[in-house]
């Protein structure tokens, strides 16, 4: 199977990563003021202050060394780096590398995140603002001290026009920032919203020094001025580039940094596809590489290098959410706004086919939004859901209030037939038919064929398209790849020219107001937004604000629960498939790992964060 797994575009890199950062130390208000070394959405803050390190890390680790990895992306090439702006691509991890936020995430808790910049977060019973005191030793790679007036040039920045709008979407609560004094800053919240302390905590921040008196849209190729324990070293530019460790880095002593950031360097290669990056692991020109195709690690992981012991194949279990993976459908097309037209399309999606035939039985199917969380819907609503979804019934579909729905033919049993004519009716019932004795093609009443494009900017995507377009072929309906270059893919997903795409979406246990930028009505006619499926719908969006607006752990539960059914019905998406591990290669010659893992962590954010060179 080629690479399934869709690594969001590089416009929403950054909304990727505030939603990474949500997953690890969820977000929240207490019903109570706050003003503490961490902050934490129920209240069960793990790590007192004062601790000496996270559990999962090791304190001894040495420094030194070089790591050599391969990119994350999808792209093969880099043309900026700044990774922030709308137009152009930067290099793989630059802004994990460069950049820290007022607060950072633990890899063993969801709810708690604990002072990295700021050494201090304040919020007041009534949450209606954030106040965080900057570290007095906290300097930028230039030098000069991290300053209050830095954040909320940051923040004024990233929610300018020049910036994906995921930013504004996410942070339209914040009413205005406050420059209290040089090291205090405030953010002040136009109404109570749990999340907004973290999200706001979670900003990359940069100095108000890079590009000064440029528009932020033509800070192309200028260095950026961070506080991260990294700088850009030698650059090959447009294919590889290094990250060299900072020698005057600020927080080497702080408590959430002990036992991390062990490499002197951090060379990052980029390779055309997945197949060249196979090549290149097997060849020795790099160490470590994360596994998506259950056919590559299953029957391609394989060699010289693998024989000799130069490379070991491990298996890592998380606790992460499964994520929802997923075609997406764009509704604003005509022949994609029936649900009925959609629900059908996605019974001809056949996950038992391809589960025994392709995956080696290495993935399972994704059914919601929030598997492996609190958060999923099982079986039919509770009275409390149902409180949520009753005066919305006239904007759901009928069927939100019985069963939730799950993912067609992936239950083990061979039920494709039935659901392939249950999805003939449903064409008929929506102006959809093939007429007896014709030419087999699926037309509406004014005789236009259903022809559906997959758009992606891989040609190996067609051996996982081949049994759906059989299936779909004998309801009559044409399902073409149209495999274009990934400029070319990327420019098209942000002007949503597209029938369907293929996304995968980082799971949460916390969500809130990202989901208006997912789903949200405001955001489906925003280029570059990611409501991929354009969706607008007023229970979508009370649904949201309902999970944005819970207090307690008993609103937030059955708030969501209504929302991913809701979804789930509405079919906008066909879920795909997921992994409850990773599966990466590494050469065990050079690199040593620490002996516990974290529960919540994605593999090359561990490597680059926690290993170590021997």
């Amino acid at each position: 199977m080629s690479e399934m797994k869709l690594i969001f575009a590089q416009v929403n890199l950054i909304y990727r990563r505030l939603l990474i950062c949500l997953l690890m130390f969820g977000a929240g208000l207490s019903s109570n003021a706050w003003a503490a070394h961490a902050y934490s959405l129920w209240g069960d803050i793990k790590y007192p202050a004062g601790f000496k390190y996270f559990d999962y890390v090791n304190p001894n680790a040495p420094k030194g060394g070089e790591l050599v990895a391969v990119s994350n992306l999808r792209v093969s090439t880099f043309d900026k780096y700044n990774p922030f702006t709308i137009k152009g691509t930067s290099p793989a991890y630059l802004s994990e590398m460069l950049f820290e936020s007022l607060l950072v995430g633990s890899g063993d808790e969801l709810s708690t995140a604990y002072g990295l910049l700021a050494n201090d977060v304040s919020v007041p019973a009534d949450g209606l603002s954030a106040t965080f005191r900057i570290h007095p030793d906290a300097r930028f790679h230039d030098g000069k001290a991290v300053q209050a007036a830095d954040v909320k040039y940051t923040f004024d920045t990233l929610n300018g026009k020049f910036v994906s709008p995921a930013y504004r979407t996410m942070l339209e609560d914040v009413s205005k920032v406050e420059v209290l004094d040089a090291l205090t800053v405030k953010f002040t919240f136009k109404r109570k919203n749990r999340e907004l302390p973290l999200t706001v905590g979670s900003l990359p921040i940069f100095s108000r020094e890079w590009g000064k008196n440029k528009s932020f849209d033509k800070v192309i190729t200028d260095i950026p001025i961070g506080s991260g324990r990294y700088k850009i070293g030698p650059v090959n530019f447009g294919k590889d580039i290094t990250y060299v460790r900072d020698p005057n880095y600020w927080g080497d002593k702080l408590n959430v940094n002990v036992g991390s950031g062990n490499f002197d360097r951090i060379t990052i290669k980029i390779y055309k596809d997945n197949v060249a990056r196979l090549e290149g692991l097997k060849a020795g020109e790099f160490d470590f590489m994360q596994f998506y195709s259950a056919g590559d690690w299953a029957r391609r992981a394989t060699g010289k290098r693998f024989d000799k012991g130069d490379l070991t194949k491990g298996v890592f279990k998380h606790s992460l959410p499964t994520g929802f993976q997923s075609y997406i459908f764009n509704t604003r097309l005509p022949k994609l706004q029936d649900v009925r037209v959609r629900q059908a399309i996605g019974l001809a999606h056949d996950f038992n086919w391809m589960s025994q035939r392709l995956f080696y039985g290495a993935y399972k199917p994704v059914n919601g939004l929030f598997g492996n969380t609190d958060c999923a819907a099982v079986g039919l609503p509770s009275v409390d859901e149902l409180q949520f979804l009753e005066p919305l019934r006239k904007h759901v579909p009928v069927n939100v209030f019985g069963n939730m729905a799950g993912q067609p033919n992936a239950d083990g049993k061979d039920n494709l037939r039935a659901n392939l004519v249950k999805a003939r009716d449903l064409l008929a019932s929506a102006g959809w038919k093939v007429k007896s004795g014709g030419d087999g093609v699926l037309r509406n009443a004014k005789g236009e064929a259903f022809i559906l494009e997959y758009l992606d900017s891989q040609e190996s995507k067609a051996t996982t398209l081949a049994s759906w377009q059989r299936n779909l072929a004998k309801l009559g309906i044409a399902l073409k790849l149209r495999a274009v270059d990934f400029a070319l893919y990327q420019q098209r997903i942000d002007k949503y020219e597209y029938d369907m795409i293929s996304i995968n979406f980082p799971g949460t246990n916390n969500p809130g107001i990202e989901y208006m930028d997912l789903f949200g009505a405001k955001s489906a006619d925003i280029e570059s937004s990611g409501n991929y499926s354009g969706v607008k719908n007023q229970a979508v969006d009370a649904l949201i604000e309902r999970m944005i607006n819970a207090q307690s752990k008993a609103e937030l539960i059955p708030a969501c629960r209504a929302f991913e059914r809701v979804i789930a019905h509405s079919h906008i998406m066909i879920p795909q498939w997921y992994s409850g591990q990773h599966n990466v290669a590494y050469n065990p010659k050079k690199l040593a790992k620490p002996s516990i893992e974290p529960k919540y962590y994605k593999a090359d954010s561990w490597l680059l964060s926690n290993w170590w060179a021997r």
